[in-house]
């Protein structure tokens, strides 16, 4: 906004002998304590100059300006639909402006992440992050995305793999869908890695969101190894991924199974806070996180027919669940609070 032209309100003849104070504070010309304006003649001062807009204050402005027009212009391709989806319902310009942008706040305020091992992750390429799945509600998954995107030389996106649940419930599953989540299925799931995207899954699914708070950092199984087939079938890496703090957002002291079997949900949690507090119960405590990433395991080594040999999709599911087992245990031990 343009400095407003300060107006002299001083300018009354009727004070001190007429003289306006602009004559009156007038220095002397040529030492002789004269002055060039005399009572009743117009002051010949030049007016006072405007004062100059410094380089902060101009840069600060364009970029607020920048940002208005910057927004008036994503605002304009939202309503006339000139954006653009993947075949999953990705929209990624979504995902960067708005979606980050609201989860960012959380990621660093909050629950105040700390990321190690970002750089196992290749720079491009299809890759597969395993992780371990806890707190009640899948906002690990969420810190994870922001984890990848934010810091990440290459600035990747991380494409999560969801329960069915979540492409069942309304808004939620809009959402889902324009975040890059994609339901947890090993055709989806190849088709992206072999796309040279970076997948996330939680093998656990809700044994691990829902085991009780006595259980916590104890991984439950992790399933069949059908995220490792996949990966063994995309010839892609896997990078194991350790998540501490998402345990204790919500300490899940009880299950009403009851409850959980009326809403059609896995389970219902009862924590210190809920639902006896109402909504504020709903509120996750602010702990704090580590997100390490381990070193890659590579699968384009073996045969094409490796995908189909039981013994080793187990020895290999058994080595990445052992690889985040053995980083969450080093970093509880590292960690001086919960919450610090």
């Amino acid at each position: 906004m343009a400095d407003a032209k300060v107006i002299p309100f001083d300018d009354d003849r009727s004070r001190s002998g007429g003289l306006p104070r602009a004559a009156r504070r007038r220095p002397p010309v040529g030492g002789t304590g004269s002055v060039s304006a005399l009572p009743g003649q117009p002051d010949a001062s030049p007016p006072p100059e405007e004062p100059q807009e410094g380089p902060r204050e101009a840069a600060g402005r364009g970029g607020w300006e920048r940002r208005i027009a910057g927004g008036l212009a994503f605002l304009r391709r939202r309503v006339t639909g000139e954006y653009d989806v993947d075949e999953f319902g990705y929209d990624e310009e979504l995902t960067d402006q708005v979606l980050m942008s609201l989860l960012r706040p959380v990621y660093e305020k909050y629950f105040r992440v700390e990321v190690k091992g970002v750089e196992n992750i290749p720079a491009q390429g299809g890759a597969l992050i395993v992780s371990n799945h806890s707190g009640a509600l899948p906002l690990d998954g969420l810190m994870l995305q922001v984890a990848v995107h934010d810091h990440h030389p290459a600035g990747r996106h991380l494409r999560l793999l969801g329960a069915d649940l979540v492409f069942m419930l309304p808004v939620v599953n809009e959402l889902a869908r324009k975040a890059g989540h994609t339901l947890a299925c090993a055709e989806d799931a190849e088709r992206l890695l072999r796309n040279g995207e970076v997948v996330g899954v939680m093998p656990e699914g809700f044994k691990g969101l829902g085991k009780p708070f006595g259980e916590r950092y104890k991984l439950q199984r992790f399933g069949r190894g059908g995220f490792v087939s996949t990966a063994l079938k995309a010839g892609v890496p896997i990078v194991p991924c350790s998540i501490v703090g998402a345990e204790e957002i919500y300490p899940m002291i009880g299950n009403s199974r009851t409850l959980a079997r009326l809403l059609g949900f896995p389970y219902f949690p009862i924590t210190p806070t809920f639902p006896w507090l109402g909504p504020l119960g709903a509120v996750p405590l602010p702990t704090k996180w580590t997100i390490q990433f381990g070193e890659p395991i590579e699968t384009d080594g073996y045969p094409l027919e490796a995908a189909e040999d039981p013994m080793l999709m187990f020895n290999l599911t058994d080595q990445v669940r052992e690889q985040i087992q053995h980083t969450l245990y080093k970093l509880l031990v590292q960690r001086r609070s919960v919450f610090f």
